[in-house]
């Protein structure tokens, strides 16, 4: 589906993070611009970046941008104009929001591109509530089949969280609370669980009408991932439900 061009949609918001330019190599940038010129000396052969490869570069880099609020909820965004700012052709761009479409998070406005969807406390609450009966039954079965030492496999994960999460970084610590829960749910060995909380986690990390998480609400959050895996090393069941229950209950508010 074509998206238009950026001359045809004078109103649709052109968008590009900081840090967009790195987060794709070079030679994925401009993808038909063909093999560089000849240098002197022997060469190692050059393979061109996978289309795949390149789509999910920018479907990493688009979903940052969501969860950090730099994609507004109610704007529209042209495939072709992000392409030109990334570097890259608009096909891995509209890929990627094709998945994002599927995944709730953006929705198609044809002939102009992608609008960033709004999102309520309500929906919020309800994917808390759903997290929350998948996730709490599985932490509580997993405590008391799990050796400690596996628990404390998870530390650095939980770590990375507090890092992020101490500079201010949501994205970051997007990218580090995904982790640790899909390490976590992991242990189960369910494929299918293990998934599907995984894409409920990432539509709750799309923050509703707009808001930004305060510095302080993402320490909170992340202490949490420690505090469950003490209890949780110290065989103490009760403890880790209740906090497991209240971790994911407090998502209802903080998002």
């Amino acid at each position: 589906m074509e998206q238009g061009t950026a001359e045809e949609q004078p109103h649709t918001s052109a968008w590009l993070p900081a840090q967009a330019a790195s987060a794709v190599p070079h030679d994925a940038r401009g993808g038909d611009d063909g093999p560089r010129p000849a240098t002197p000396g022997p060469q190692v052969p050059r393979q061109r970046p996978q289309r795949h490869s390149v789509r999910g570069q920018i479907l990493a880099a688009l979903r940052q941008a969501l969860t950090a609020g730099e994609l507004v909820a109610g704007e529209v965004y042209s495939a072709p104009v992000l392409a030109e700012r990334y570097g890259v052709s608009a096909t891995p761009v509209r890929e990627a929001m094709q998945q994002l479409a599927g995944e709730g998070a953006v929705e198609i406005v044809p002939n102009r591109g992608f609008r960033v969807c709004e999102r309520s406390a309500r929906d919020l609450a309800e994917l808390a509530e759903v997290r929350t009966m998948l996730e709490v039954p599985a932490i509580v079965r997993l405590a008391r089949a799990v050796p400690p030492e596996r628990w404390e496999e998870l530390r650095p994960l939980a770590e990375a969280g507090v890092t992020a999460a101490a500079h201010g970084d949501r994205a970051g610590y997007a990218d580090a609370d995904h982790a640790f829960h899909q390490a976590l749910i992991a242990l189960t060995g369910n494929r299918r669980l293990t998934q599907v909380t995984g894409e409920l986690l990432r539509r709750a990390q799309w923050p509703a009408g707009g808001t930004r998480r305060r510095t302080a609400d993402l320490l909170a959050d992340a202490s949490e991932h420690t505090a469950l895996l003490d209890a949780l090393i110290a065989q103490e069941y009760a403890v880790a439900e209740r906090i497991a229950r209240e971790h994911l209950s407090a998502a209802r508010h903080l998002h």
